[in-house]
């Protein structure tokens, strides 16, 4: 079983990480803002897993519980709302914000502790008003929490670089066709191919984080060539992958 610790105010600060460092599971009793200068923060909480780069940063509402894990060597910044914020509004789902320069700037000030003590409540309150208006896309993998659709899921995570059809799937994890097409509509609103691109898109982003060429990545994770892993993971993150990785 998971071990998740419990830490009634949700921090405020910068810690510096090295590639890979893992920040366990945790749980706030406040709202918390999460931001990585550079890399990729990828955040798992009950309802999947998202990944942000420096363009993003996740809201965390109270009472999720969640982990990090920071791919590329970052300062981690946190930020401790309180209670009522915009992420109260999403039902126990993390938030991606847009990070412009002035969010950035004031978020960035506010961990780092750099303000008046009254410019420091002014700021965060901005923050929160323009947080309130800055959801955006991000890089989501959903849990699935079917056993039958959680078996199908961790058969393809296995091995990216295959593309078993959805009867195969189902034969595995001892549920028909039928069945297993309607989970992954029911639980994801994605169909099986639309997920297995997610899926695929989410971790070869880790990959290239981790210093893999974009070919590299292709191959491994199931794209004939690497023009066509460029235009899947332009379209579901918004960047090619040259682009992505000169963001990092």
């Amino acid at each position: 079983m998971r071990e998740i610790s419990h830490e009634p105010i949700a921090g405020t600060g910068v810690e510096q990480h090295e590639g890979g460092a893992l920040i366990p599971a945790h749980v706030h009793d406040d709202d918390q803002i999460v931001y990585v200068n550079s890399g990729v923060l990828a955040v798992t909480t009950r309802l999947g897993a998202w990944a942000v780069t420096p363009e993003r940063a996740v809201l965390i509402p109270a009472g999720a519980w969640h982990e990090h894990r920071v791919l590329g060597r970052s300062s981690v910044h946190t930020l401790g709302l309180g209670s009522g914020t915009p992420a109260s509004a999403h039902g126990g789902t993390p938030v991606i914000l847009h990070m412009p320069a002035l969010h950035r700037e004031l978020l960035l000030a506010l961990t780092r502790k750099e303000l008046h003590p009254d410019a420091s409540v002014i700021a965060k309150s901005l923050l929160v008003i323009l947080a309130a208006g800055s959801s955006t896309k991000g890089l989501h993998l959903p849990k699935p929490t079917d056993a039958r659709l959680a078996r199908a899921c961790s058969i393809v995570e296995a091995n990216l670089s295959e593309s078993p059809s959805l009867s195969e799937l189902a034969a595995r994890c001892g549920a028909s066709e039928r069945t297993l097409s309607r989970l992954f509509h029911t639980q994801f609103c994605l169909t099986y191919p639309q997920w297995r691109s997610v899926c695929r898109v989410f971790h070869a982003s880790i990959a290239l984080t981790e210093g893999r060429t974009i070919t590299e990545t292709a191959i491994a994770y199931g794209w004939a060539t690497p023009s066509a892993f460029s235009t899947t993971f332009a379209r579901l993150t918004g960047h090619t992958p040259t682009a992505y990785q000169r963001s990092l």
